[in-house]
């Protein structure tokens, strides 16, 4: 198995004050911890304002954004971007071509549409252990790497030039 570089390891933008949300799936419940701490951990690095809503599974996640979206702007508080945390592990059925293709479907239309930063950390897999070492901050990190993605996209649009260093 190809290994990826570590998450977590490089400077990313400081967007002091930024206000941004992470929906989480916690259908997986350990899998879902270790995602929220990495996109945490480098929303705070950033020193970005984070909101946490919590949905049962990967498909509520694209309708759940959409509706605290929407709340945010009408209280005068819009979400300048957003992360979306879950896992869908393969089972025996298609169901899972479909909650994976699906979620992230939706999660592309929203962030084309309305022009909204938006990290997508659900991890797509074939087993419980390939998530673990997916989600866990001190491997691959693949929630500290959403909100990297979504803080990246969040600094262009603010009119900075990207900050992703070159490998």
């Amino acid at each position: 198995m190809k290994r990826e570089p570590r998450r977590g390891t490089r400077e990313g933008p400081r967007l002091d004050g930024a206000r941004c949300l992470v929906v989480e799936a916690r259908f997986y419940p350990r899998i879902a911890d270790a995602l929220l701490q990495g996109a945490l951990a480098v929303f705070k690095n950033a020193g970005a304002r984070c909101d946490v809503l919590t949905v049962p599974g990967a498909l509520e996640i694209p309708t759940a954004l959409v509706v605290a979206l929407d709340a945010a702007t009408k209280r005068g508080e819009p979400y300048e971007a957003a992360v979306a945390l879950g896992c869908v592990i393969r089972g025996e059925t298609s169901h899972y071509d479909i909650v994976a293709g699906e979620s992230a479907r939706a999660l592309m239309e929203i962030s084309v549409a309305r022009g909204l930063p938006l990290g997508n950390g659900i991890l797509t897999v074939d087993e419980e252990a390939q998530a673990l070492e997916r989600a866990d901050m001190k491997r691959l990190d693949k929630g500290g790497g959403a909100a990297e993605a979504a803080l990246c996209v969040l600094a262009i649009k603010r009119g900075a030039p990207a900050a992703v260093p070159r490998r």
